[in-house]
């Protein structure tokens, strides 16, 4: 069987449409074959399975996305929370850069979101989430460490982690324009920051 490079980024357009239009359980390797012109031997011997062909439809730009957050989570870690001081907009930067990201690769994100059950990508926001739980919470504990008598609050540490990650999922689903997008996820990420420093503490009993 001669595949080439060329195959390979057929079958990938291909899949993306076939799970976009249908999602990952119904897609059919047989469709998405004939669509690029070739047997569903193809599929095996680049991807080795459907779960395969999805992960190369989405691994680059869920690659990116997880970098950019790792790259956040770090920098967070280092900012002396005891004496931050919100400001209106302090977060902008990233804002524009996941927005710029994750609307760059919309249907990639789509269809990690709402085409992916059955697949090894179903559970993703709940992975998204307790990686925010581990990098925040180094930054937290740092902070509890500089206050007396505080401890870090890890329902209200989970229960922001979550937010975050819905608040994204949301303005996705709820919101195509890439510009309006930035515009409504700004205070959003505004209110998130000034309420985590407030209720990530709490008394150590």
């Amino acid at each position: 069987m001669s595949i080439n490079n060329e195959s390979r980024e057929r079958l990938i357009e291909c899949a993306k449409k076939e799970f976009l239009e249908k999602g990952f359980a119904k897609a059919s390797l047989r469709s998405i074959c004939s669509q690029a012109g070739l047997t569903t031997g193809a599929v095996y011997f680049l991807f080795k399975d459907k779960n395969g062909l999805l992960e190369a439809v989405v691994s680059q730009p869920l690659n990116e996305l997880m970098q950019l957050m790792g790259s956040h989570l770090a920098e967070e870690e280092h900012t002396n929370i005891a004496a931050y001081s919100h400001i209106s907009g302090d977060h902008d930067y990233f804002a524009d850069e996941i927005v710029q990201l994750l609307y760059s690769h919309y249907d990639e994100m789509m269809i990690l979101l709402e085409k992916s059950q059955g697949s090894q990508f179903e559970h993703l926001p709940d992975r998204v989430v307790e990686m925010l739980d581990k990098g925040y919470l180094k930054t937290a504990q740092l902070y509890a460490d500089a206050i007396p008598g505080k401890r870090v609050n890890m329902y209200m540490l989970h229960w922001f982690s979550h937010i975050q990650v819905d608040a994204f999922i949301h303005l996705l689903t709820h919101e195509r324009d890439k510009q309006k997008a930035l515009e409504k996820i700004k205070p959003v990420l505004d209110m998130l920051v000034k309420s985590w420093v407030e209720y990530i503490l709490e008394d150590d009993k």
